[in-house]
């Protein structure tokens, strides 16, 4: 049977649901938190070698105007001067390495890793070596817990990531050095990639057809508040360990989802747990007013069930699942690779660091907002639609004259805005792709391309030193390729989801085999809800 079948006569967003995303939004804050924390923690600021001759002859004040002078020369942050005066050392007088450690400025951040364990000049790698390990972290947890909740579920998961995370990430506030810290960061991060996937699909699995983008324009809304708030957050924790600590200690509240996260019961049916599935529905149905019979009962069970084991191979097994998954990949690849790419491009505002982190989490709302006009419309067009304006904007940066720096900033703005869009709606799009044997599977696989992305965003900078426009050409060449492939792709809006690889295949010959499949059994369905006055008919997917 086709669960939406179900969803149509019990309410496809009714109370049930709208608790069940109170219990999916309220973690996205957190996850927020610790996805963008490393920008406060691991922030860098103004340094100097300290030196017998520092300590002797130089004042607070001193100290503050050599700070000063070195905040834009940072190569000189690595030597100390051979004599008394740090004046020479700024005008390039004989200096040697620092061998006594560093002085750090303490005017915007009291302490961070990079203070503590001295992160700078030689080991200043280390830094960005630790925050490629924590998006490593997110790749192995895509991979990992996609597969194992498509054979688990997705509640278990979720329970097992909110733990780890927790306490990993309290944890991390009390590393004794940096490689304690980093292994700790990337236990985080797996548990992110656990969270953020297994989060969005029970959502949306218990979401109908007409509001299922909800389970990830919602989502998206809590996290950008959790980007919004973290500015705030950080603002009045100025020490690294106690700002770790209040982003993860809260963690422990999420104890009593033991008891109010409900399971999913169009994975139940997928595995053939049918008792469980009919109860969980029955609870749902009683929650939004529309309770069932139980000769319906009988009748789902009887056709739901799909015995059939399946993994990751499937996802590229037959033709049209192959296209579709692999034309998925890329685009959840191309959406993250260019979104952090522009981030990093654009982020140099001059501004407190506080302000720009706040108003980079403002200027995500509106990408966001657009899309609730037209997902209803169409998955297809809407994800063309914003790759395209994406891609668009990045390559007009190429023609702009470089004193026009204001015009490139708002081109690449608009990419940005573009580009975020588009990744909102590969979420809801991708989710609509795969059929619920596989769904999981392929959420992870996608979410593991999308890392990647991530990973090799500022790598792509590395390409100025072959023509400073080679990394806006790639972050407009890119999507705009995505955005000709997404033709390929079905178009999903206010349509059932496909529950089996047959159903995806049976597509291809006729698109309406999904939308009316079982007809006996979505006969039963109108006929039960005639006789009770529910007018399924005006929900019919």
């Amino acid at each position: 049977m086709n669960f939406d079948g179900i969803l149509s006569v019990i309410g496809g967003f009714g109370k049930f649901q709208k608790i069940l995303y109170v219990w999916i939004c309220l973690p996205q804050i957190f996850l927020a938190f610790h996805m963008l924390v490393s920008v406060f923690t691991g922030a860098v600021p103004p340094h100097f070698c300290r030196s017998t001759h520092a300590r002797q002859d130089a004042s607070a004040s001193s100290n503050l105007s050599l700070l000063a002078a070195l905040d834009g020369r940072p190569e000189l942050s690595c030597t100390s001067p051979l004599n008394h005066s740090s004046a020479l050392a700024l005008e390039g007088g004989p200096t040697v390495s620092c061998h006594e450690g560093w002085e750090y400025s303490r005017e915007t951040f009291q302490s961070t890793i990079v203070t503590e364990w001295d992160l700078v000049c030689d080991d200043a790698s280390l830094n960005n070596m630790g925050s490629s390990i924590y998006m490593f972290g997110l790749l192995v947890g895509a991979v990992v817990y996609g597969s194992l909740a498509d054979k688990y579920g997705r509640r278990i998961i979720i329970l097992i990531n909110l733990a780890v995370q927790t306490v990993f990430g309290v944890a991390a506030a009390f590393a004794p050095n940096f490689y304690v810290y980093t292994a700790l960061r990337f236990v985080v991060g797996t548990s992110i990639s656990g969270v953020i996937m297994n989060a969005f699909v029970l959502g949306t699995e218990w979401t109908g057809s007409k509001e299922r983008m909800l389970a990830g324009i919602i989502t998206d809304y809590f996290f950008g508040f959790g980007y919004i708030l973290l500015a705030g957050v950080a603002y009045l924790i100025r020490d690294w360990r106690k700002l770790q600590l209040a982003i993860s200690a809260p963690g422990f509240l999420f104890i009593f989802y033991i008891w109010v996260l409900p399971k999913s019961a169009r994975w139940l049916m997928a595995n053939d747990r049918k008792k469980e599935a009919w109860e969980l529905i029955q609870k749902a149905a009683h929650l939004n007013g529309k309770p069932l019979s139980k000769d319906l009962e009988v009748c789902q069970v009887d056709k739901t069930v799909m015995r059939r084991k399946h993994s990751f191979l499937d996802l590229v097994r037959t033709p049209r699942m192959r296209k579709q998954s692999l034309i998925v990949f890329y685009l959840w690849f191309v959406n993250v690779l260019v979104y952090y790419g522009l981030s990093l491009n654009i982020s140099d505002f001059g501004m407190n660091i506080y302000l720009t982190q706040f108003i980079f989490g403002l200027v995500e709302m509106p990408a966001r907002t657009i899309t609730l006009f037209t997902l209803n419309r169409s998955r297809k067009f809407s994800q063309l639609a914003f790759l395209a304006v994406g891609g668009t904007a990045c390559l007009l940066t190429i023609f702009i004259p470089s004193d026009l720096s204001m015009v490139k900033t708002v081109l690449a703005m608009i990419g940005k805005f573009g580009i975020t869009a588009s990744l909102s709606i590969i979420y809801v799009y991708s989710a609509e792709v795969f059929p619920t044997v596989i769904r999981q599977n392929g959420i992870g696989i996608g979410s593991m391309c999308a890392r990647t992305g991530g990973v090799l965003a500022p790598l792509m900078y590395l390409l100025r030193g072959l023509s400073p426009q080679a990394p806006m050409v790639l972050c407009g060449l890119c999507p705009l390729l995505g955005s000709a492939l997404t033709l390929l792709l079905p178009e999903t809006a206010n349509k059932p989801l496909p529950d089996t690889i047959e159903d995806v295949e049976r597509a291809s010959c006729s698109e309406e085999d999904v939308s009316v499949k079982p007809a006996m059994l979505d006969t039963v369905l109108i006929e039960t809800s005639t006789n009770r006055g529910t007018g399924v008919s005006s929900h019919t997917s």
